[in-house]
């Protein structure tokens, strides 16, 4: 992948892994419960974590490709393998923690899931549908970045059908945007993207300010 010019230096890096099964129900997604402390309290994520200096490769996105098995092992404790690079993120200048972080899909190897406990307080197998639907009623916690890529996986109901669908991989310079109705992300071809905006009346936000979020993406 290209390097993004634009994306600021200095930040650290994080890869994540989105691991994905076939199930009777449909597709579904990994996620992991992270303890009420720490970075993304409360919250459901994908299996991921920073770069350490054993993470090999050559550039960026592939030493973050390396940290996302890593960490799918270590919080885990299952191996994944022939990752395909979904996303790359950049979290907003208001964010305290900031962390760019590289997003892999990964299919699982039929291994049981066995969490680091103290890092990881529960694991689920979900269908993306699901997921968002609990999401939507409060009853459990998503970021935006996680919210989008299931968002983006509910079209398919198969693992061969999301790899099979994947192109060039996206990278997201996210901007907020503060409403009267709360909260906005907003990306790249967005009208109101400071860097980069879309045309008149153009689209690829999501806002956060109540329950349930919206998403909306036009072209332009």
């Amino acid at each position: 992948m290209p390097h993004r010019p634009d994306f600021e230096d200095g930040i650290p890096v994080a890869g994540t892994a989105v691991v994905l099964r076939d199930a009777p129900d449909g597709m579904q997604v990994h996620l992991l419960l992270r303890p009420d402390r720490g970075s993304f309290a409360g919250s459901w994520v994908f299996p991921g974590g920073k770069l350490e200096p054993t993470d090999a490769g050559v550039g960026e996105a592939e030493r973050a490709r390396s940290a996302a098995v890593r960490e799918t092992a270590e919080e885990a404790g299952i191996r994944i393998r022939d990752l395909v690079t979904l996303s790359c993120w950049e979290p907003p200048r208001e964010v305290p923690k900031r962390i760019r972080t590289w997003f892999f899909l990964a299919a699982e190897d039929g291994e049981d899931v066995h969490v680091n406990p103290g890092e990881i307080e529960s694991a689920q197998w979900i269908t993306p549908a699901e997921a968002l639907r609990r999401h939507d009623e409060g009853e459990l916690v998503l970021w935006p970045p996680t919210w989008v890529t299931l968002h983006a996986l509910l079209p398919h109901r198969t693992v061969v059908g999301v790899f099979a669908s994947i192109g060039e991989p996206e990278l997201r310079q996210t901007r907020i945007l503060e409403s009267a109705d709360g909260r906005v992300f907003l990306w790249e071809g967005d009208e109101q993207h400071p860097e980069h905006p879309g045309r008149p009346g153009a689209r690829n936000r999501i806002a956060t300010g109540r329950l349930p979020w919206t998403y909306q993406r036009t072209s332009g």
